[in-house]
């Protein structure tokens, strides 16, 4: 199916601001996020994907002027697949400098991952971040991650008892886990329900609490995580990993976010699918033609440039640029070539150079 015009995905015309593009997608997120009834994965994906274009300046140059050929079909890598790695784990869209937060309360409101919602509690949802090289983004790799985390209790294993003992009815809820405030007000009364805050929202409380933990029903402890880094996850990229937050008694564990950072390459940098590079080669070698070694994350590999090459001639190297993140084949390698100018000629240089000028200009005139 041919991919719809990122501007018509966010309902804006190609005149648009920054701005508007930025509010555009905020409105969207919402609408279609998948954590939401009305959302869809799909409508989601190709979103991000507009949006991770049209907020860049030169990626929006680009694709104004090329269209979607100019910035590769994978264009929002770290976007791409909802749906998991194993163990849960997910990729969540770049919100940029919206913030992960203000999307999910957007979504949940306040309480999101405080486990103060209305409902079975939910322990704190964690941020983590690491570090990648570009050959580790992409090809993939597995990153160690040491960090604090709730965990149950190991002396009540989680229940808030005292061992040889039970939980009784909350007295201040009566069992429901929710109290009721009614508040007087010039439009009548208001009732609001909330979660217990005497018994947390379980209905029940220890007859004797836990010594160890005092009631809390976890221990922080350190502990070692391996986190799957998929083929092809982009810069700002962030891996969701279910239940590997914070646990909660009586409730469900939180989530991990594992913010991903990947290091600028001192050769390629990346667009989308693309990996785009430059390589310098001689006068006499652009007009003449050569067989060039140029440099590919899968190694060296040669180029052919053909006599008459032009500074500024693009090259593409097929099925050398970032594996697609879902699977199903990668993009392409772009080199870009520069025609090298010396600064200094020797006398037999220049009376080469003049030579060739001189019978150019003869040519020319005949």
């Amino acid at each position: 199916m041919a991919k719809r015009d990122y501007y018509e995905v966010l309902g804006l015309g190609k005149t648009a601001s920054a701005d508007e593009i930025k509010k555009s997608y905020r409105r969207l997120a919402v609408q279609l996020h998948p954590d939401k009834t009305s959302g869809s994965e799909e409508k989601f994906k190709e979103l991000n994907e507009a949006y991770q274009i049209l907020s860049n300046s030169d990626k929006r140059q680009r694709y104004d002027q090329f269209g979607h050929a100019g910035v590769g079909s994978g264009a929002a890598g770290n976007g791409g697949g909802f749906g998991g790695f194993g163990q849960g784990q997910r990729i969540n869209v770049d919100f940029g400098d919206l913030g992960l937060g203000d999307i999910f309360e957007s979504f949940f409101g306040s309480g999101f991952g405080s486990g103060q919602r209305t409902g079975a509690r939910r322990g704190r949802d964690l941020e983590e971040e690491v570090s990648l090289s570009f050959e580790e983004a992409i090809f993939g790799t597995d990153k160690e991650l040491y960090m604090a985390v709730d965990e149950p209790c190991s002396h009540c294993q989680g229940t808030t008892v005292e061992p040889g003992h039970e939980m009784k009815e909350c007295s201040t809820c009566k069992g429901s886990g929710q109290v009721t405030q009614v508040h007087n007000t010039i439009l009548g009364q208001i009732r609001q329900t909330q979660v217990c805050p005497t018994c947390k929202g379980r209905g029940k409380i220890p007859e004797k609490v836990c010594m160890v933990c005092k009631g809390a029903g976890v221990e922080r402890e350190h502990k070692d995580v391996t986190i799957k880094i998929p083929a092809g996850i982009d810069d700002g990229a962030t891996i969701r990993l279910k239940e590997y937050g914070d646990a909660v008694a009586g409730g469900q564990r939180g989530d991990l976010f594992v913010h991903v950072k990947v290091k600028p390459h001192k050769k390629f940098t990346r667009e989308g699918d693309l990996i785009l590079s430059e390589e310098p080669v001689t006068m006499a070698e652009a007009a003449l033609g050569t067989n060039l070694k140029v440099d590919t994350v899968e190694g060296p590999k040669t180029l052919k440039i053909p006599p008459g090459t032009q500074p500024g001639t693009d090259f593409k190297l097929k099925n050398l640029g970032v594996p697609h993140i879902r699977g199903g084949g990668r993009g392409d390698q772009i080199i870009s070539i520069r025609v090298e100018i010396p600064k200094k000629l020797s006398k037999k240089q220049e009376e080469l150079l003049k030579l060739f000028t001189d019978t150019k200009g003869f040519w020319k005139k005949t």
